[in-house]
């Protein structure tokens, strides 16, 4: 396999410069693990927000402060004697080989959805012991429920057609529309649930979707402010008829 002299080097010398700030800089040295564990996840959602906007030179900058919390994480674990970088390096690189024998052993699959396939079965294989297993809690709770489905289908717990889903959707509207007041909480987990199944027969990200609905109230709320701005007024001053009026002006301009 050929590999990239050029970026070898240059990781080498990023790794030295972290190692360098470790032991030079206070606050780097100060850090832990457990320190910096919510800034991790905070550079994943900025890497997440540089594609949504697609621009590709702040997902680059991104790239590069997630990639310093990989490459800090393992250098704290180099000082443990737990790992070094050299061996996350090398671990994920036989997993990605291991988990891809159709390109590097010679399987043959007939296309995406068994290579997805497959991919579960060989992390059974690895020692998981539910299929389910392997999706983190950390994840926005959209996300978590449809990476769960889409476990739970491939060992054949599913639905066969979109019909059936959207049933069970109609079927928990109804539970959660006649649940007393401590059935309600439960109810309504059952409905969001049985919508991310259904988005999922539709090949629509739920967690994406929620995400530009909710840019778009934002947008159309901003909007009602300032037009209300202009009239010397602000929403706590008018009726909720009013601003019912001027929302639906917003929708019919924005169309």
């Amino acid at each position: 396999m050929k590999t990239d002299h050029q970026t070898g080097t240059l990781f080498e010398q990023y790794v030295t410069v972290i190692r360098r700030l470790r032991a030079e800089c206070p606050w780097d040295r100060e850090q832990t693990h457990e320190s910096i564990r919510h800034s991790l996840l905070e550079e994943a959602y900025e890497v997440i927000e540089a594609i949504d906007h697609n621009d590709l030179n702040e997902l680059k900058q991104e790239l590069g402060d997630l990639l310093l919390h990989v490459t800090l994480h393992s250098v704290m674990a180099e000082e443990k004697e737990a790992f070094t970088v050299n061996d996350l390096i090398k671990a994920a690189t036989e997993k990605m080989i291991r988990r891809h024998p159709h390109v590097f052993a010679g399987t043959k699959v007939s296309g995406s959805h068994e290579v997805k396939a497959n991919w579960e079965k060989l992390k059974m294989k690895e020692g998981r012991r539910s299929a389910l297993d392997g999706v983190p809690k950390e994840l926005p709770a959209l996300l978590r429920a449809g990476r769960i489905q889409e476990k739970a289908s491939k060992v054949g717990f599913d639905w066969k057609e979109t019909k059936e889903v959207w049933k069970k959707v109609n079927e928990e509207l109804r539970e959660l529309q006649a649940a007393g007041e401590d059935e309600k909480e439960e109810e309504l987990g059952d409905v969001l649930f049985s919508l991310v199944n259904y988005a999922r027969f539709v090949n629509i990200n739920p967690e994406l979707v929620l995400r530009k609905t909710t840019e778009k109230f934002i947008r159309r709320f901003h909007q009602i402010e300032e037009e209300l701005r202009r009239k010397g007024k602000s929403p706590e001053e008018v009726t909720l008829e009013e601003l019912d009026g001027l929302w639906n002006e917003v929708k019919r301009k924005n169309r």
